[in-house]
């Protein structure tokens, strides 16, 4: 079941080759596939890189000998050798950026820049463009420090937008696969406000490039601090969430699955439970399959099935299935996250559609056993405020009816009112700068 919805194969394509290896280091460690088919893919790889040292390593472990193809010693001359030339064509640059006190006398302005390097030290648009190819061999040699640092200096210094963008691109990468996760949101955020900003030649390239951004933006929000917050931000937005249910559903689980761990929902998270609606029949997928169970088809016995699905489906996922350990214990801190969350929305809102409610029913609902279960529910009614009381001799759970508060229902339609109005606002804006652009 678990390399049934196993979604590497659909994000892998939305990926640089380099972000790949740690999808694969994963799916190695976690025995979701043979280890040899791993080995093979990891191969395939590094075949369009120019990590050859790394490819040979695999190849020694693949087919268990200390031999190697004459092809791969043949590759490995020829990328030192490029590595060397272009070394030396980027030379006078990299000297001058490596002078501080030289470094100084650059400004915001560009074409002083580029007119200061020219004149005072030689270095013209060849020298530039050879930083450029020297990082992104940088890159493709697995060097992502000595990448990033050159990609960032090339974009202080280049004039062409698109290069530009393509070295913010490669500087994003590096900072994932260095696992700077502060520094890879920044540069993330500023690539959305390129994708966001830019003219595309059709609009189906932004859209890919928003495509692009999700999937990349998924190893950054499930590491960093706030990232599950700021992927609901993000890929909540209309023209993201627009993105993923036409072209790449499956990142709904990622997207569900934030809701389901961040305790501060808000009136987004009904929003999204129509999406789960709409998309129920086209995403089939245990975690967003869990959602509609609860609050679509109301269906509680399908639910706790479903809760047993996600937590194999949590395990076995990349990005979700991070393990921290020490010594000799190891724990997936969001499986365990989820699991008490996915409780909590079950018992929620079994709870509020009924009057009486039987504690065994309950607990089996929530794979807990009696005595969990009544602490459980102790502790539901203490923090939700829910109005019920426990019937300890009878063993049952006796909600009191609720009357709607109005003060809150008309907060509600007012906040849902400002959102309307935001919304169209801004297509209406967007509008007039079309327009106007033509």
């Amino acid at each position: 079941m678990a390399a049934k919805y196993d979604l590497t194969p659909r994000v892998a394509p939305q990926l640089d080759r380099h972000l790949v290896f740690p999808l694969l280091e994963f799916l190695q460690d976690s025995k979701l596939y043979p280890d040899e088919d791993i080995l093979k893919a990891k191969i395939e790889l590094l075949n369009h890189t120019n990590m050859v040292d790394y490819a040979m390593d695999i190849y020694k472990s693949l087919y268990h000998t200390d031999d190697v193809p004459q092809e791969m010693m043949e590759r490995r001359v020829e990328v030192v050798a490029r590595l060397k030339a272009l070394e030396e064509a980027a030379a006078p640059l990299i000297t001058f950026l490596q002078n501080s006190s030289a470094v100084q006398e650059l400004r915001a302005d560009k074409q002083h820049n580029l007119q200061l390097l020219q004149e005072r030290y030689q270095i013209g648009p060849d020298q530039i463009e050879a930083l450029y190819q020297y990082a992104k061999f940088q890159f493709e040699c697995g060097n992502y420090s000595g990448a990033a640092d050159y990609l960032y200096q090339y974009r202080v210094l280049c004039s062409n937008s698109d290069r530009s963008v393509s070295a913010l691109w490669g500087k994003l990468a590096a900072e994932i696969l260095m696992q700077n996760w502060d520094i890879a949101l920044e540069e993330l955020n500023r690539l959305k406000e390129i994708i966001d900003s830019k003219s595309f030649s059709t609009p189906l390239n932004q859209v890919q490039n928003r495509i692009w951004l999700m999937h990349w933006s998924l190893f950054i929000f499930f590491n960093h601090d706030n990232g599950r917050t700021q992927i609901i931000d993000l890929f909540n937005q209309d023209k993201y969430l627009n993105a993923i249910q036409t072209s790449a559903p499956h990142l709904l689980r990622y997207l569900a699955t934030a809701f389901i761990v961040n305790k501060r929902r808000g009136p987004q998270f009904k929003d999204f439970i129509k999406i789960i609606q709409q998309e129920q029949y086209s995403c089939k997928d245990p975690i967003t399959e869990f959602l509609a169970c609860i609050y679509v088809n109301y269906d509680f016995d399908g639910a706790q099935q479903k809760m047993k699905e996600c937590e194999e489906v949590i395990l076995n996922d990349p990005f979700l299935g991070k393990s921290v350990g020490e010594g000799n214990f190891s724990s997936v801190p969001l499986r365990d996250e989820f699991l008490e969350n996915a409780r909590l929305f079950i018992s929620e809102t079994y709870c509020r559609i009924h009057q009486r409610i039987d504690m065994g029913v309950l607990a089996e609902k929530l794979n807990l056993n009696l005595e969990e279960a009544e602490r459980w529910i102790v502790n539901l009614i203490r923090t939700s405020k829910l109005d019920a009381k426990i019937d300890t001799e009878a063993g049952t759970i006796i909600m009191e009816p609720s009357q709607p508060n109005v003060y809150e229902q008309l907060i509600d339609h007012t906040k849902a009112l400002s959102g309307r109005t935001y919304k169209l606002v801004s297509q209406l804006l967007e509008h007039a700068q079309t327009q106007a652009a033509r």
